[in-house]
Parts: structure tokens; C-alpha cells; sequence
């Protein structure tokens, strides 16, 4: 394990994520062929500098310094290592908005955690990174196949320990996002659910996600539609979303299984067939300008390989 130095640097590439999935809340997520890409570079300075270049019109407000997630997250990282920190430069190419639902925080995190530890000769293992990921963001839908790729299923065991299950996803299968120009934070959707629940309504996500799940591995669109529901979040929640139910209602019109609030929102997740994906793109971006929100849609396939890492020439 080396110290790097300054000039040295990294390209880690994220994907975004899509969670819950309907019922699948804070356990389910799936990364998707969309990424942010992270330019990370060692400069001169101290241990509190970290410089921020946003590339592109969406990450305007985020700032650099020591409190930033790239940051606090590649700092973890060196703490565990016994490295003494060093200060950062990340130059990122946004393609995940933030605050729209689509793991943007995640991204941060986990380019954070890999950038770092490539810097310093990957002295960390992918399972220790995945520890950190989850402590950082608090929940593991996003981070988790941010990191690894694929559809991820991950809950604590009994002995405590994180557990993460690959499941299938057919390649018929296509998730068609709507990407409003509305940002809604996880911190104010999370104030908007209830402290507790009744159980009537548990036990009918647990059936949901083992439908939902059957219906991804196999393709079969009509056990997705069956699993796409749920009770444990997504009732309060569509009311902090301007214009939303119309748009889901739009989807389902045009051909989707199943249309579904992405993460905590306020982008929308439907999924279909690969034959009708560009006619439920068409139809949930344009009943979102009708409502009154100027929005982007992507149709795009499942992301399997997760975050990756380059070596930058030195400069």
C-alpha cells in the first residue's frame, strides 16, 4: 500500500439505481445502464481540501469541501486502511440527477469508497467497500447494486451480517424512467410515511415482492403487474408528487405492467415490454408536460457489472 501523489488519479464509473421497485421498500434495487462518472484526482493541499467540478447544467448547487459524500465516503475509506488523507480533486460527468430518485447520493458514495481505495492499492476488499457503502447511506437498495450491479436483494441476517442475493432479471424486460425536473429529497419523503404500519399491510408486500420477483426472473408480464403494489410507502408519498398518479395512469395506458415511484421519488419507474418501452417513454413524458412538470424519459436495460475503475495518466 503506497501513498498516492499529487497528480495521480482514477475514472470511476457509477450506475444509477432504481429501489423498492413497488414493494421492495429499502431492500430491492436494481442498477441501470445510466451512469455518473467520476474523474478523481490527487492535488496539492491538506486533508480538508476537496475541490468539485460539476459537468452539466443538474449539479449546480452540490459544493466541495471536507462535508461533501465523495469526500466523507473516501475518507472512510483511508481511515480503515491506516492511510493519512490526502486532498482531492473530482471532475464528475452528471448523468444521475440528484434528488430525483435514480441513487444519485448512492453514486457518491460508492465512487468515493472505489476511488479511494484504488488510489491507495485497493487495500480493501469489495465486501468490506459494500460494509461502508451501506453504513454511509444508511439503507443498502441503492448502494449495493450501485457497487455490484444487477438486481440485489439485501437484508441483516441473523448473525447480523449484511446479506446480498443476485436475482434474475429476463432480458425482456425493459424499465422506462421519467425523470422530472422536480427534485424531492429522501429525507422529506421518509417524514411523509407513518411510524408503523398494520400488519394486513405487510403481509401484502410480502406477497407482492415474491410476484414481482417470480415476474422479473421470468418475463412474465402479468406477475409483475400482480407484484408492482405496495402499502408501505407509496400511498404517502404520490401526494408529494405533482402530476404523478396522471403519469402512472399514462404508462399503464400505453402498454407498462406496472408503474411504480423510483426510490423516494419524484422520478417514476414503469416496467414493460421491450416492444411498447418507447411508446411508455412517449406517453409519461408527455402527460407530465400536460400536467404542468417539464421532465426527460430513458428506456434502459438492466446494468450487470456494477462500478468500475481506471487509472488516469499522472499529471
Amino acid at each position: 500500500m503506497a501513498r498516492p501523489s499529487v497528480g495521480q488519479g482514477v475514472e470511476v464509473h457509477v450506475p444509477a439505481t432504481t429501489a423498492n421497485l413497488g414493494p421492495g421498500f429499502d431492500c430491492l434495487g436494481v442498477a441501470l445502464d445510466l451512469d455518473n462518472v467520476f474523474e478523481m484526482r490527487c492535488i496539492e493541499g491538506g486533508s480538508e481540501r476537496f475541490d468539485l467540478i460539476i459537468e452539466g447544467s443538474e449539479g449546480a448547487h452540490l459544493r466541495g469541501g471536507p462535508d461533501n459524500l465523495v469526500y466523507r465516503s473516501a475518507q472512510r475509506v483511508w481511515k480503515e486502511a491506516g492511510e493519512h488523507p490526502v486532498a482531492l480533486e473530482a471532475r464528475v460527468r452528471l448523468a444521475v440527477p440528484p434528488a430525483r430518485g435514480l441513487g444519485s447520493s448512492a453514486t457518491a458514495i460508492v465512487a468515493g469508497l472505489i476511488g479511494a481505495n484504488a488510489l491507495v492499492g485497493e487495500p480493501l476488499s469489495k465486501e468490506k467497500l459494500l460494509e461502508l457503502a451501506i453504513d454511509i447511506e444508511g439503507h443498502p437498495d441503492n448502494v449495493v447494486p450501485s457497487l455490484v450491479g444487477g438486481l440485489c436483494m439485501t437484508a441483516k441476517a441473523a448473525s447480523h451480517r449484511w446479506r446480498v442475493v443476485r436475482c434474475e432479471w429476463a432480458e425482456s424486460v425493459r424499465a422506462v424512467v421519467a425523470i422530472p425536473v422536480i427534485r424531492l429529497t429522501t429525507s422529506e419523503a421518509r417524514r411523509a410515511m407513518p411510524k408503523a404500519i398494520p400488519i394486513s399491510d405487510a403481509v401484502i408486500n410480502l406477497g407482492a415482492l415474491t410476484l414481482l420477483l417470480q415476474g422479473l426472473r421470468t418475463g412474465n408480464g402479468d406477475l409483475i403487474t400482480d407484484g408492482m403494489h405496495d402499502r408501505l410507502h407509496e400511498p404517502y408519498r404520490w401526494g408529494l408528487i405533482q402530476g404523478g398518479r396522471a403519469v402512472r395512469e399514462s404508462a399503464l395506458e400505453a402498454g407498462a405492467w406496472g408503474c411504480v415511484i423510483s426510490g423516494a421519488g419524484p422520478s417514476l419507474l414503469a416496467l414493460c415490454s421491450a416492444d411498447v418501452a418507447e411508446a411508455v417513454r412517449v406517453a409519461m413524458v408527455e402527460r407530465w408536460r400536460r400536467e404542468g412538470v417539464e421532465c426527460r424519459g430513458e428506456s434502459l436495460v438492466v446494468q450487470h457489472h456494477g462500478s468500475r475503475w481506471q487509472a488516469l495518466p499522472h499529471r
